[in-house]
């Protein structure tokens, strides 16, 4: 009998990230939410991650507005999943405890099943508040580990044991979830690595616990990546529709579909009610610009891992500003930056950072000017990194951003943050004379 697998289908959010820069407005896309739920898809990625704000920085959108509208259209039995970065939850700077719970309650209120929550750096301790946050606003928890491959030259973590022992982690700090997900943003993973890691995984956590594993094909491993993971254990993989398929985002469902036949595996689709869906969903679209990097594959992503949800939105920046030309220098020059930064792994907002420091590095000089968020993550700010970064970075980075080293976890950072909360941030919008970012109940 072959093995069922789940699918959660990515399209309408790391698939909009992925390609457009999450900028695609709630309107356009909704026609093709329809006609995956004709087509028998039951469990989407509807939110979070950089579809919160970039509906508020670029579409002039309120996001809690399009999880409303995707809920209604999805029907009240669909899965809708969003993405949480740990205490970041969906921001790129940590936040206080107050904003971690806000978080989880709303996103409860505005139609989300499950939240996917997960850390840069595999620090367990931003795992922890964050994940009893969710489980107590009635949401389903699935708690992440980062994968990546290092460049070239780099060992000391991202390898299975590293893994295994920020799973071990989790379990003792008893974080209660109802599934676990290794997450491989960059699809850099090693395919043997992603099988050795989810066998081992599936022999720690038994043969109950539902298991993700979520990648890209912008390194053209995905299909093999996935098949390793199957026949390793997982339950669940994360696919996507054309035209938000391929390149920089998740393998399309058509293609691995094509990809199991013949296997041990079925991804339980009406192939053919797939197929006119993607056609819906590519008219949706046929009116936006597609990057071509979006499309391709990227061959020396191995030595720069860069997520597809950060690649296209830092090329989309720098074509904004006309300096496109220097895009294949700041992507060369990220190997060393991931090398002396302490190995997070590259994905929000790590990712980046990573991409922020190569690009003042090449603009500016190595090391001439630090970048805040990456200045901030080697002197401790968001957590421990995997292995202690670089100490002479470290102390370029002290001396510019004139920050002590702290060794507290980013949580206490942050409540101990008088700038932060939510009344600091009423203040400041207040006489900012503008609405609120967020909600209020």
């Amino acid at each position: 009998m072959k093995k069922r697998v789940d699918v959660m289908i990515t399209a309408f959010r790391d698939g909009f990230q992925s390609v457009y820069g999450a900028r695609v407005f709630t309107r356009d896309f909704l026609p093709a939410v329809e006609a995956a739920v004709d087509a028998g898809l039951t469990h989407f990625e509807a939110g979070g991650g950089a579809r919160f704000q970039s509906l508020y920085f670029y579409c002039n959108e309120d996001a809690f507005d399009m999880m409303d509208a995707f809920r209604k259209t999805a029907g009240p039995d669909a899965n809708l999943q969003t993405l949480a970065r740990g205490v970041n939850v969906v921001g790129l700077d940590s936040q206080p405890s107050e904003i971690i719970k806000m978080h989880a309650q709303l996103f409860r209120k505005h139609g989300i099943t499950t939240i996917r929550n997960f850390d840069a750096l595999n620090d367990v301790n931003n795992l922890i508040y964050s994940g009893q946050c969710i489980v107590d606003a009635g949401l389903r928890h699935e708690v992440c580990i980062t994968l990546m491959e290092l460049p070239p030259g780099c060992e000391g973590s991202h390898t299975p044991e590293f893994y295994m022992a920020t799973l071990k982690q989790i379990l003792d700090a008893g974080i209660p979830c109802d599934s676990v997900c290794f997450k491989d943003a960059s699809g850099t993973a090693v395919p043997s690595k992603v099988y050795e890691t989810i066998k081992k995984a599936r022999t720690m956590l038994g043969p109950d616990k539902h298991i993700s594993f979520h990648t890209h094909e912008t390194a053209g491993t995905s299909v093999l990546a996935y098949k390793a993971a199957l026949e390793a254990g997982t339950d669940q993989i994360d696919l996507s529709l054309a035209p938000c398929s391929g390149g920089t985002c998740q393998p399309d469902l058509i293609v691995m579909w094509h990809a199991l036949r013949g296997s041990d595996f079925d991804l339980g689709i009406d192939i053919n009610k797939v197929v006119e869906a993607e056609e819906v969903f590519k008219d949706c679209m046929k009116d936006y610009f597609l990057p071509p990097e979006a499309t391709a594959v990227e061959p020396q992503i191995p030595f720069a891992p860069m997520p597809g949800g950060a690649l296209t939105a830092n090329t989309q920046m720098m074509r904004d500003n006309n300096i496109m030309d220097r895009y294949l220098e700041v992507f060369q020059a990220m190997g060393e930056v991931v090398a002396r930064g302490g190995f997070g792994t590259s994905v929000t907002p790590v990712s980046q950072f990573y991409f922020q420091q190569a690009f003042n590095n090449v603009m500016f000089g190595p090391w001439k000017k630090i970048a805040e968020g990456y200045g901030k993550m080697v002197l401790g700010y968001f957590g421990k990194t995997p292995v202690p970064p670089d100490s002479e970075i470290v102390k370029i980075a002290q001396e510019q951003l004139k920050l002590a080293p702290t060794t507290r976890t980013a949580q206490q950072e942050d409540d101990a943050d008088p700038k932060k909360g939510i009344g600091p941030a009423k203040k400041m919008l207040k006489e900012a004379d503008k609405h609120l970012f967020i909600k209020p109940f």
